[in-house]
C-alpha cells in the first residue's frame, strides 16, 4: 500500500492510522470530508511522524490533536 498519491482513500487510512494512535474516541473528528485533500500533505507529514514514534506521551498526543485542528476545515 502507498500513501504518496492524495485521494479521499489514501486521506481515510492515514486519518483512521491517525485516529488509532492517537486514541481518539470521538471518530466523527477524523471524517475526511472535514478535510481538505490541499493538507493531504500536511497530514501525511503527520502520520509519519506518528508511525516512526512507537508511543507518544500525552503531550505529544495533545500536540499532534491541536496539529490536526489547523489543517481541519473550518
Amino acid at each position: 500500500m502507498t500513501l504518496e498519491n492524495a485521494s479521499r482513500e489514501n486521506m481515510k487510512i492515514i486519518l483512521d492510522g491517525l485516529a488509532d494512535k492517537l486514541n481518539v474516541v470521538n471518530r466523527t473528528l477524523m471524517d475526511p470530508d472535514d478535510y481538505d485533500l490541499g493538507k493531504y500533505d500536511e497530514l501525511k507529514f503527520m502520520y509519519d511522524m506518528v508511525q516512526q514514534k512507537g508511543s507518544l506521551s500525552a503531550a505529544e498526543t495533545q500536540a499532534f490533536i491541536e496539529e490536526l485542528r489547523t489543517v481541519r476545515k473550518n
